[in-house]
């Protein structure tokens, strides 16, 4: 077996907070609102997912991210598969997830340009619990007063193609060529399979579970890890402790205990979950 507690990185960004989620230091008054805090693996582990938390107080850019083979024709390692849980969302928060109708690439270039591609967009109000699964390709964007955790192959590859007037550098050619710009159509997972096992995702990159407390043994296959994000509760992953507002990394064999008033999520690559 191996658990790893993983480093925590705050991310200072414009359209972020000075309120965050329990378990994390609020910023001080009069610092750059944190907008991002990442979990991150020794430089040598080479992951093959990143968890993240997300703090909005504005839209973020419309976006997209590549999938495997048109990231690694562009020198990376692989593309960029990612999966959202809303934690909290003000009243009216929406997301923006693929479009309203089918858009070539001439019409998503010009309504980039002209900034129309906002109305055309699919904003979907969210509340707490919601989850989405966006594949490589889903042109989106993350709305404003929104606490989400991320799940997302691990790799820093963003395109964008629309950011509302900010001076921040665009990618719209390399955007548009990788865009399926279409309306998202959410994949099906079994959903609550035990009394405290929920299946949010089941592939095709990566499998995302939610745990209530209580015991849970693992066993992840040889050269597979496991990301324990705990967003509530405390407890101990054979023998090194945690709490809410860390994250663990897994492998092998592993007995997770987690107090009663423990949520937590549990991400590994693949498209298949574990037996169990």
């Amino acid at each position: 077996m191996t658990v790893m507690l993983l480093t925590t990185k705050c991310v200072e960004k414009p359209w972020g907070r000075h309120d965050l989620w329990p378990g994390f230091a609020d910023p001080a008054p009069g610092t750059p609102p944190i907008g991002e805090i990442w979990f991150e693996a020794p430089a040598d582990a080479a992951p093959d997912l990143l968890v993240k938390y997300l703090f909005t107080s504005e839209k973020l850019s419309v976006q997209v991210h590549p999938d495997d083979d048109a990231a690694r024709a562009a020198g990376h390692p692989r593309g960029k598969d990612e999966a959202w849980l809303i934690l909290a969302a003000r009243p009216g928060a929406t997301i923006a997830i693929g479009t309203l109708a089918p858009m070539s690439q001439d019409a998503l270039r010009a309504a980039a340009l002209d900034g129309s591609i906002e109305q055309l967009l699919d904003w979907k109000p969210v509340t707490a619990g919601d989850f989405f699964y966006s594949p490589a390709g889903t042109v989106h964007a993350i709305g404003a007063g929104i606490t989400l955790v991320e799940v997302q192959q691990n790799v820093d590859l963003t395109y964008r193609l629309y950011d509302y007037g900010r001076a921040r550098a665009l990618h719209l050619e390399a955007g548009v060529a990788v865009s399926d710009a279409k309306p998202f159509i959410a994949q099906t997972a079994p959903g609550v399979i035990g009394g405290d096992r929920t299946i949010l995702a089941e592939g095709p990159k990566f499998v995302v579970e939610r745990w209530q407390g209580g015991d849970h043994a693992l066993a992840l296959p040889e050269g597979v890890s496991g990301w324990l994000v705990p967003l509530a509760g405390r407890g101990s992953a054979d023998g090194v402790s945690w709490r809410a507002g860390e994250c663990l990394m897994l492998a092998g064999q592993v007995t997770v205990t987690a107090s009663a008033d423990s949520d937590l999520l549990f991400a590994y690559p693949g498209d298949t979950r574990l037996l169990g």
